[in-house]
């Protein structure tokens, strides 16, 4: 396909008049209040909450299905490429900050607070509480075992890893145009992808079921799975940018010049690796 008028000479993009900002607006005003009425146990809160999530979906499919068609046709120029890297690399970046502040907060406790709770001057108010980690706090009073490093968790972490290498030569298979290697190894990568979280949840039911671990369990058991949940999450989304990119190349699309997409949903799952490898040596190894 030639490249378009607007590509060719250098000229930045402008888009049509779009509907889908609207849409989005009316998805997150729908999804406030269904959120809303939920939490007060109001009968209309699950239905409404449900129908702002589909209304969220119908415009992430309408957007960005627009954007891929005129990435498709080419009406991109170097100004769009460099706007979606620079917008891609300040999203991740607010990741983690995002991320920095629950490490902040871990830390702060296991430096900070957990200790002074411990120390000489605080034992007339907790003459039992020994200010060491893992601790629930001075006030919840139940046993439980912290979760250890090398059964899941180190099995996880190699799944990571693996999945990191599995991606980037699916990257290398792009750029020499080996379609059928690219479609093989980012599909392995996903199926990684798959298996993480699969143990993760088996992890979950083994902290609560065994080892008596919860979100309830103080200063321990919030950090732990704000940290590991928050975790999840994002490779759940990254997963899903990953699916979307697979079914792209499926059908044809990216080249070794024109593949952007796939390199912000590469970014996006690397940072998802670096940011495990991080919660493995500081939540379950320390």
């Amino acid at each position: 396909m030639s490249a378009s008028p607007a590509a060719s000479s250098g000229k930045y993009f402008v888009p049509s008049p779009s509907h889908w900002p609207l849409v989005g607006s009316a998805a997150l005003l729908t999804l406030a209040f269904g959120a809303v009425g939920s939490m007060n146990s109001l009968p209309w809160g699950l239905p409404v909450l449900g129908a702002g999530f589909v209304i969220l979906l119908i415009m992430l499919f309408g957007w960005f299905g627009a954007v891929i068609r005129e990435s498709e046709g080419r009406l991109y120029g170097k100004n769009v490429d460099t706007s979606f890297r620079w917008s891609m690399s300040w999203f991740i970046f607010s990741e983690v900050m995002f991320f920095a502040a629950f490490f902040g907060a871990l830390g702060y406790a296991r430096l900070h607070s957990v200790p002074d709770l411990g120390s000489v001057d605080a034992k007339m108010l907790w003459p039992d509480f020994a200010g060491t980690w893992p601790t629930a706090g001075p006030f919840i009073k139940e046993v439980f075992s912290p979760m250890g490093a090398w059964g899941i968790p180190a099995i996880n972490t190699a799944l990571l890893l693996t999945s990191g290498i599995t991606l980037t030569i699916a990257h290398h298979a792009l750029i020499a145009g080996n379609r059928s290697k690219l479609i093989l190894w980012l599909a392995a990568t996903i199926v990684l992808g798959a298996v993480f979280l699969t143990l993760q949840i088996y992890e979950y039911m083994h902290a609560y079921s065994e080892l008596n671990l919860k979100l309830t369990t103080g200063i321990f058991g919030s950090t732990f799975f704000m940290l590991t949940g928050f975790h999840g999450f994002h490779v759940t989304v990254g997963a899903i940018m990953l699916a979307v990119i697979l079914v792209r190349a499926i059908r044809g699309h990216f080249d070794a010049e024109h593949h952007f997409a796939f390199e912000a949903a590469a970014w996006y799952w690397h940072f998802v690796d670096v940011v495990w490898l991080g919660l493995f040596v500081i939540v379950y190894m320390l």
